[in-house]
């Protein structure tokens, strides 16, 4: 990579360029940005055979750090934004969606991942763990709008919410998948005892705290931005947004805790605080973009890992599309369906926010991080990330094709309290 530095950076500058002219160029088509981004790293992966080959079992620990970034700007920002206020009634369609909606993707794709490709039991669960989520990160187009200018429907509303919260959700399913993995590759069964110690640690204590932590912070900072001192003095909106992400993230993970729910937590509490005021837009603001030039750069770089793989002739095998398909078309949908059964949502609104599942960076993280555990075999770790990168594809075009007629038909807002 060291070698092809320069024209990386001439590749990715492009891949900016893109983003910045795509609401003029690309306005009236059906293309979405992530589309073009990866459709211009994929070319640019298969036709550069000079460039290093990116690997990303070798590559494992790189991805995980840079997907991560991505998805915490991408937690504050769905954060910031949410008018919405806290309400079961409101917020019912999410909680259902985390409840219901979630383990039954978990444990279906646990089962196709055993089944179908001959996964191993731990690899299988982590499989279902990191699919599961929708991603905050190219849902950003789908979501509500900036912060008090109205639009916020329940479709946006629920699926901002929704990604704001399962990427923490998941991840006790993921540490799930590497004890089940750490326990088999030791030899050793996994029991009750160790199920018992995951629930009571994995689950209860770090979702708890996380909540905490992100309750907390957001409080605390919104105190401080918006006390009298601060309003003789305005506080940078970068300096905020970037301190609100990391002093919650890592005072949720120092306690271990789930970095990611303490994050969007925080971001919605400091949201709640002073919610009429104009500051939020400009945090908002800085966050969008932030994650928009991060995004790219992700993007890219994933298309070139898929142009690679297809030069260097990884076999895909048609249970990989068959598995894909089913799952994007019917196990999320049906399974949203099920979830928001009975609360009353226009056919319309259900149908959209059942097919709107996006697969994307979070993946991508959760994938990396529970490999760089090291208790996964290679020939399941491959497996693993062809059939995450096939489902990830599929999604941004599926998803990005289908995002704009779906949500066009649903323009009812959430039920005020």
């Amino acid at each position: 990579m060291i070698e092809n530095y320069n024209v990386f950076l001439l590749v990715c500058g492009i891949a900016f360029l893109f983003g910045a002219l795509f609401p003029i160029v690309f306005k009236r088509t059906p293309i979405s940005l992530p589309m073009l981004q990866v459709s211009f790293g994929l070319l640019m992966g298969y036709w550069w055979t000079t460039l290093s080959f990116l690997d990303p079992i070798d590559n494992g620990l790189i991805i995980e750090k840079l997907t991560e970034i991505v998805v915490l700007v991408s937690l504050v920002g769905a954060g910031i934004k949410i008018d919405t206020e806290l309400s079961w009634r409101l917020w019912r369609p999410t909680i259902r969606l985390l409840l219901i909606t979630m383990p039954i993707g978990i444990f279906a794709m646990a089962a196709l991942g055993y089944y179908a490709f001959g996964l191993s039991m731990g690899a299988a669960i982590l499989l279902g763990a990191v699919l599961a989520p929708t991603d905050p990160v190219l849902a950003s187009s789908i979501q509500v709008g900036p912060p008090n200018t109205g639009g916020e429907d329940t479709p946006r509303f629920t699926l901002t919410s929704e990604a704001g919260l399962n990427d923490g959700l998941a991840f006790p399913f993921v540490y799930l998948a590497i004890k089940v993995a750490e326990a088999l590759s030791a030899g050793q069964r996994f029991d009750g005892e160790m199920l018992w110690s995951w629930f009571t640690h994995d689950v209860l204590w770090k979702i708890g705290a996380g909540l905490m932590v992100g309750i907390v912070v957001g409080k605390a900072m919104a105190k401080l931005v918006f006390s009298k001192y601060s309003q003789e003095t305005p506080i940078s909106q970068g300096y905020v947004v970037i301190a609100l992400t990391l002093v919650a993230y890592g005072l949720a993970e120092y306690v271990e805790s789930y970095g990611f729910i303490a994050v969007f937590v925080a971001a919605f509490a400091f949201r709640r605080s002073e919610h009429q005021h104009d500051y939020h837009q400009k945090l908002h603001d800085f966050a969008e973009q932030s994650e928009g030039l991060l995004m790219s750069l992700v993007l890219v770089v994933f298309g070139m890992l898929l142009g690679q793989g297809l030069q260097s002739g990884i076999e895909l095998t048609w249970r990989v599309y068959i598995v894909s398909f089913v799952f994007l078309l019917l196990i999320r949908p049906i399974g949203g369906f099920i979830a928001l059964s009975g609360l009353g949502l226009p056919h319309s609104e259900k149908y959209a926010i059942s097919a709107l599942g996006i697969r994307g960076i979070g993946t991508l993280y959760y994938l990396s991080y529970a490999l760089n555990h090291g208790y996964f075999a290679d020939d399941d770790a491959l497996k693993l990330w062809v059939v995450c990168s096939i489902v990830i594809l599929i999604s941004i075009f599926m998803h990005g094709l289908s995002a704009p007629k779906l949500l066009k038909i649903t323009p009812s807002k959430p039920p005020s309290t």
